[in-house]
């Protein structure tokens, strides 16, 4: 059990939700050495958490978020959900990528419901959880419109809301806002933030953006260089609920000018070993 920092929420009791434990991952590669993508990586995430991972491309971030989601095995060390072992892909966990990849010959409303109805779940039991679910994305009025019929941060929203419609337990992103304009993408983040408040499921956050770490995560993870390892772990203990003004607070700008630093740090070293 872990207790919340007192600035970002109540010190309420949280349960881990997510256990990465000396977790290190090697690739075997069709010509020469295998390649380590990360050594010794070990954090936990609560069960109501937001937790970001930041780091230089190729540290790792995507190989860990695949084995959390079960796409992917470790080669040493081992993933817990909620104290079971993680050994394949499990549907207490979903993933949303920075394409979102939505099937273009079904309508807002059955690409939402695809997951469950392809389980086998009556229509009828999808449509009363997916016009929920629908409503907390910002998509009334829209369930007839098919993908091309829609804006990037609308197709976007279209793949949160059918990872939601599956009731995760645990939610993983990898720069689901990466391929957005900066106005769209600060009203997903709102969303996504409006999301958790409502269902409050464990996320895990990849994003190489500082601001967009700081403004959603209650815990940021800085990774180093290929092999990726945890450099340093920074709590950001600013009130929730969060909204826009926070972005030009003090105290939102000192965690981000800590972060900055070490990621400019890390980044400059990964310059240096590939030259």
């Amino acid at each position: 059990m872990e207790t919340a920092p007192s600035g970002s929420r109540s010190a309420v009791t949280m349960t881990k939700k997510i256990a990465v434990e000396a977790v290190s991952k090697v690739f075997a590669a069709d010509a020469g050495d295998p390649v380590p993508a990360v050594r010794d990586i070990s954090f936990s995430v609560g069960d109501d958490e937001i937790v970001s991972l930041l780091g230089p491309s190729g540290c790792g971030k995507t190989t860990v978020l695949n084995m959390i989601a079960g796409f992917e095995q470790p080669t040493t060390g081992r993933v817990l959900i909620n104290t079971t072992e993680v050994s394949g892909p499990g549907p207490d966990r979903v993933v949303v990528f920075q394409s979102p990849a939505l099937f273009p010959w079904l309508t807002v409303l059955d690409n939402i419901i695809f997951g469950p109805r392809h389980h086998g779940v009556p229509r009828a039991t999808c449509l009363d959880i997916a016009r929920e679910v629908i409503q907390a994305i910002g998509l009334g009025g829209f369930e007839g419109r098919y993908p091309y019929q829609l804006s990037g941060g609308m197709r976007q929203r279209v793949a949160l809301g059918r990872a939601l419609v599956n009731r995760p337990q645990v939610l993983l992103l990898d720069e689901p806002f990466g391929a957005l304009d900066a106005q769209t993408r600060l009203r997903m983040q709102e969303l996504l933030l409006a999301i958790w408040e409502k269902y409050r499921f464990a996320v895990v956050f990849i994003t190489h953006d500082v601001e967009e770490a700081v403004f959603l995560a209650d815990r940021i993870l800085v990774f180093t260089r290929r092999p990726g390892r945890v450099k340093a772990e920074i709590r950001v203990d600013i009130q929730r609920p969060r909204s826009y003004e926070v972005l030009t607070s003090p105290e939102f700008v000192r965690i981000k000018r800590e972060v900055l630093d070490l990621v400019h740090s890390e980044a400059e070293l990964a310059g240096d070993s590939a030259s």
